[in-house]
């Protein structure tokens, strides 16, 4: 039996460095989401500064440990084989739980995952222990540290509201005073704002970077033999006033002597101080119960300590309670294995640009919808708007607007991808309140999430920097409320899924310990399959490309892409629509109706860009601006007939009705084929820049308009004589009427380019052909 426990603790080390993977997937976003929003360094110097944050943070992790040993759960009342099963559940749900959040990009807490994983884990033991000795329920309260938890939960709370809510103010003032106009202030705003910032992340390193770790206990023999956590916390004021005055006198010095951009110096130390207090506070959510489970094990085939050789099942954990040791070499290597996973993790890049897309200056493609939720909340900000605006008298209202007055900065369209998400202002306000808030906190031991701390500042410093514009408040707000209601989902989601393990591995464990980490291993491996193959599409050749070229000859030849691209995925479309049909394949349509979405969604991306294509032109490019617009109106409605024969033939097939005639699969690959031709010869066309070519096209217009006439009239002739099915007729018609559409929308499409191309030496004005 030691052996199988030996196993476990194997198995716990491989976990844990999955863990450590997934985990710094998800918390990257914690100290890089300014950094990398704001641009104010290349990502190279400050993936070293937060590396360099991390392995020293780390390498402090020891004394956090416990928390993972005793923080949740009573240890003296489980047995060393109960505590196993207690750490490989946590250990199994964690890795699955952060790396579902990591896949759909959003940011989530590893904190209150672990927490509520342990408790999961640990109630469904106690219960199971009640349940065999005869107890009641009331008992649990012996077994669970019930006040640490409430602590926690209040402490989930109160964050968001207080870090949103003090992130608004602290950067709408910082905005009032600055302006957008910052780098030209005089040296001493700069200085004073720069010495406040790094006050804040200075007193934010000792309390939470170095209060937090195995230092925080070391003691001052010649200060009345004081720890470092006791010496911090009584000096606190004298800590501050130095530190100000210091920074204070530094920031000038750097602005005046030598021309530094202090907001990148606060920038970059606030990345630092955060990378530090992440490694050291954080670790023990991704490896606290695998070391814990280590430590158990030591102690239990140690025959000092088990000098009775009891069994796995009579062996009190009692000396889990004790202080935590960790191995400074395994804290090293975990640090190594985070520093590796922050540099190589596309994940992690994914769930910090989540971050900065929802506080994006600018424009951003918004990767949430409306909801009610988010509909109403900015209704009502409206409406607090227009009553502000009532009360404050005009002229101060005009100037508070001149300070938040963005600068217009003018790029080529290639260069559009380099502006900045948000200025190096706001970038620091967000380090700076982040790190003052968990500072605070955890002086006054208030348990939180630095995950929800960081992200909620920069929600509230958005929508006072008046990113949240009528343009995009919905969207955000929604992301938002969605990040949110993932943190609770995740509170939830771990406390059932880790005691629903820990009850399977207490049915059997030998059996059910193998099979449910070849689960884990499963799920993981198809996780990450899954993301590759999403990498995959979005670097997709095929996929639509914005135009740039301001002449009417650059569009058409810029243009031509997506029309091949286009013809090509609408050809594949509307095959598989009329295979799936006569096969009755749902999956193949149910696939199909996927494909289709995701080209409606791509051109209308393409439509939504129209703005800035026109504003790039000059004024003798006009015509240009008319082309592009007709061909992309084009574009639409042939990706509206596809959407919707695709969602008909799914409909039909997944609603089990009959089947079409063999007639009129016949006559529907019919046109198929002839639909296939003529895709296949505008797709060459395009592909080979051999415009020429669309006027032979155009010339089989009728013959292929006949075609489908001809078929719509024999289903007339057949409902009124043999059709018996009112499903199939109106199926069959609404395949037929808008693949006529579909073709209709192709040859405007083709006659527009025809003429464009035939006039681009002596322009012509463009008719606008495409149906409203």
């Amino acid at each position: 039996m030691d052996n199988f426990y030996l196993y476990m603790i194997i198995a716990l080390a491989i976990l844990a460095v999955a863990d450590l993977v997934v985990g710094v997937s998800n918390d990257a976003v914690n100290f890089l989401n300014s950094a990398m929003g704001s641009k104010a360094v290349s990502f190279r110097t400050l993936m070293i500064v937060a590396s360099l944050g991390i392995g020293i943070g780390a390498m402090f992790s020891s004394g956090m440990m416990e928390i993972a040993r005793k923080g949740i759960f009573n240890p003296e009342q489980f047995m060393f084989s109960e505590i196993m099963i207690i750490f490989m559940a946590v250990m199994l749900t964690d890795i699955l739980l952060l790396d579902f959040f990591n896949s759909i990009g959003l940011p989530t807490s590893t904190t209150v995952s672990i927490v509520f994983e342990l408790l999961g884990a640990s109630v469904a033991m106690t219960l199971i222990k009640i349940s065999q000795n005869g107890g009641g329920f009331i008992e649990v309260f012996d077994y669970i540290n019930t006040e640490k938890v409430s602590e926690i939960i209040f402490g989930i709370l109160l964050s968001v509201v207080i870090a949103f809510s003090i992130g608004a103010f602290v950067q709408w003032v910082a905005r009032l005073f600055l302006s957008y106009d910052f780098e030209r202030k005089a040296n001493w705003v700069g200085a004073v704002f720069g010495g406040i910032a790094l006050t804040s992340i200075t007193y934010f390193i000792f309390i939470k970077g170095i209060g937090g770790t195995s230092l925080a206990n070391q003691t001052f023999d010649i200060i009345n033999g004081e720890t470092v956590n006791d010496f911090l916390e009584h000096q606190a004021v004298y800590i501050v006033s130095i530190s100000l005055v210091f920074w204070l006198a530094l920031s000038y010095v750097l602005i005046a002597f030598f021309n530094s951009n202090i907001y990148k110096v606060v920038i970059l130390v606030g990345t630092f101080a955060l990378a530090l207090a992440f490694a050291g506070n954080d670790l023990v959510n991704f490896i606290g119960p695998s070391m814990g489970a280590f430590q158990a094990y030591s102690d239990f085939t140690n025959p000092e300590i088990n000098t009775l050789g009891l069994s796995a099942s009579e062996f009190s954990m009692a000396s889990l309670s004790e202080k935590a040791t960790t191995p400074t070499l395994l804290l090293l290597i975990a640090g190594l294995v985070m520093v590796v996973t922050l540099w190589f993790s596309s994940k992690a890049k994914g769930v910090v640009q989540t971050s900065i897309d929802l506080s994006s200056q600018g424009e951003t493609k918004e990767r949430f919808q409306p909801n009610f939720l988010s509909r109403t909340f900015v209704r009502m900000a409206m409406g607090v708007s227009q009553v502000s605006s009532y009360i404050l008298p005009k002229s101060l209202e005009d100037k508070i607007d001149k300070q938040f007055e963005a600068p217009v900065i003018k790029l080529s369209k290639d260069k559009v991808h380099e502006l900045p998400s948000f200025d190096l202002v706001r970038a620091a306000v967000n380090l700076m309140v982040a790190a003052v808030l968990i500072a605070i906190a955890t002086s006054y031991q208030l348990p939180l999430s630095t995950t929800y701390v960081t992200f909620m500042v920069a929600m509230g410093s958005s929508l006072a920097d008046r990113a949240w514009g009528a343009e995009s408040a919905v969207y955000r707000v929604a992301g938002v409320l969605n990040v949110i209601g993932g943190w609770f989902f995740t509170a939830f989601s771990a406390f059932f899924a880790a005691a629903l393990v820990a009850y399977l591995l207490n049915l059997n464990i030998k059996i059910m310990f193998p099979i449910l980490l070849l689960v884990a291993f499963g799920l993981l491996i198809k996780s990450s399959i899954a993301h590759n193959e999403k990498l995959k599409e979005t670097k997709a050749e095929d996929r639509l490309s914005k135009t740039e070229s301001s002449s009417v000859q650059g569009v058409i030849h810029e243009s031509a892409k997506n029309i091949a691209n286009v013809v090509k995925r609408g050809n594949k479309i509307y095959t598989n629509a009329i295979n799936g049909l006569a096969l009755q394949d749902l999956s193949l349509l149910k696939k199909n109706k996927k494909q289709v979405k995701k080209l409606s969604d791509e051109v209308d991306e393409l439509r939504d860009n129209i703005f800035y294509f026109i504003k790039n032109l000059d004024d003798s490019s006009v015509g240009a601006s008319n082309f592009y617009i007709n061909i992309l109106g084009y574009l639409q409605d042939m990706t509206q007939s596809l959407e919707y024969i695709s969602k008909v033939s799914h409909k039909h097939i997944h609603n089990n009705h009959k089947k079409l005639k063999f007639s009129q699969i016949k006559e529907l690959k019919e046109v198929d084929e002839r639909f296939e031709r003529l895709f296949n010869n505008t797709r060459n066309a395009f592909e080979s820049h051999s415009f020429e070519e669309i006027g032979i096209i155009l010339g089989r217009k009728k013959e292929i308009i006949s075609l489908v006439t001809d078929k719509i009239q024999k289903q007339v002739e057949r409902t009124r004589t043999e059709e018996s099915s009112p499903k199939n007729t109106t199926l069959y018609f609404t395949i037929l009427l808008e693949t006529k559409d579909l073709l209709t929308a192709t040859m405007n499409l083709l006659e527009e380019y025809h003429l464009a191309h035939d006039s681009s030496v002596k322009p012509i004005p463009f008719p606008d052909k495409h149906k409203k």
